[in-house]
């Protein structure tokens, strides 16, 4: 290690705006202990959504009091190690999914957290978590099948565009919401069935039309309008998975004064699920092996979004990007 210090990100208070809660401190590069090992990071995933909410306060099952580290997903290469680390060895390449170890230069830790990939590409940040939220969130909560109708919101996002690939893997017919014609396009690359680009198309109207049975499973991470939409058009026995709700990410909760939901799913005898990883993680590693084997066997596709984020500098930009809603796939920023 030629470097004595490093960069990370944290959270110096909480604040609406993640750009005006986080800061660049500089601190030593410690020295593994037995069983560690110390990562030189090559490539961070944004997750925009999940750390505007930490920077609010607003992730209930993590009470965090500042200053406390950003940034999940990691992926880069291992420059030392412990002596009781067996299983990897210097310059190997990993993938590390815990809170705290994204948005920094250099990480130290466990050798049991970090996962050993073929290269250091931004490509596995799509795989891991956001990918295998995707995989679980359909198959365990939205108990996907085959032949059925699937919706998927903001589909050209980063789990998005991975939850389109897996229900059309599956057998189904899959529909994609999307906001521009760069969306489109990618969407179409995929093989998505019907392509909603609700900027151009009504998607309650295109959805009345053109499925008047309903649709069997949704997966939406937009919320608001889009998912009162979605709820509307649930089949009979239709599965509704939360998997986030991008749209009140910014601004606080809207208050809505409506019908309770049980009028609309009672009839249809349909469901509305809650999805989080972290209560599903028994399924994690399965997922992972699984993805990661679709990955290189060249059946599932990565879009990596273009758009050059160079720096602990660059975050609060690369959040910016993401929850603005212009990205086609994973948003990652290069160290």
């Amino acid at each position: 290690m030629n470097s004595k210090t490093y960069r990370k990100l944290r959270a110096k208070q909480l604040n609406q705006d993640f750009k005006s809660a986080v800061e660049i401190v500089e601190v030593p590069i410690s020295q593994p202990a037995a069983s560690e090992l110390v990562i030189q990071n090559k490539f961070a995933g944004v997750n925009g959504g999940f750390d505007t909410l930490l920077c609010h306060g607003d992730v209930p099952y993590i009470n965090l009091i500042p200053p406390f580290d950003l940034g999940v997903e990691a992926v880069g290469t291992v420059i030392a190690m412990g002596e009781n680390v067996k299983d990897f060895q210097i310059g190997d390449a990993v993938v590390t999914t815990w809170r705290g170890g994204g948005y920094r230069e250099y990480q130290v830790i466990d050798a049991n957290l970090a996962v050993k990939v073929r290269e250091a590409t931004p490509e596995l940040l799509t795989l891991m978590p956001t990918g295998v939220s995707a995989l679980v969130a359909l198959e365990q909560v939205g108990e996907m099948k085959t032949n059925e109708v699937v919706l998927v919101t903001a589909a050209a996002g980063g789990t998005g565009h991975i939850a389109v690939q897996l229900a059309k893997l599956a057998g189904n017919h899959v529909i994609g919401t999307c906001s521009s014609e760069a969306k489109a396009k990618l969407l179409r690359e995929l093989g998505c069935d019907r392509i909603i680009n609700y900027r151009t198309e009504n998607l309650n109207q295109v959805l009345k039309q053109e499925y008047p049975n309903g649709i069997n499973l949704i997966f939406d991470c937009v919320g608001k309008q889009v998912f009162d939409t979605c709820v509307e058009n649930l089949a009979v026995r239709g599965r509704l998975v939360v998997v986030g709700f991008i749209s009140e990410y910014v601004n606080s909760a809207e208050q809505i004064t409506q019908p309770r939901l049980y009028h609309q799913l009672f009839w249809k005898a349909a469901s509305v699920r809650g999805f989080l990883m972290s209560h599903y993680k028994e399924y994690m590693t399965e997922a992972r092996d699984r993805l990661l084997n679709l990955f290189y066997t060249e059946k599932l596709k990565v879009a990596v979004d273009p758009t050059q984020f160079q720096g602990i500098e660059s975050i609060p930009d690369a959040v910016q990007y993401l929850l603005s809603g212009q990205n086609c796939g994973k948003v990652v920023v290069r160290f």
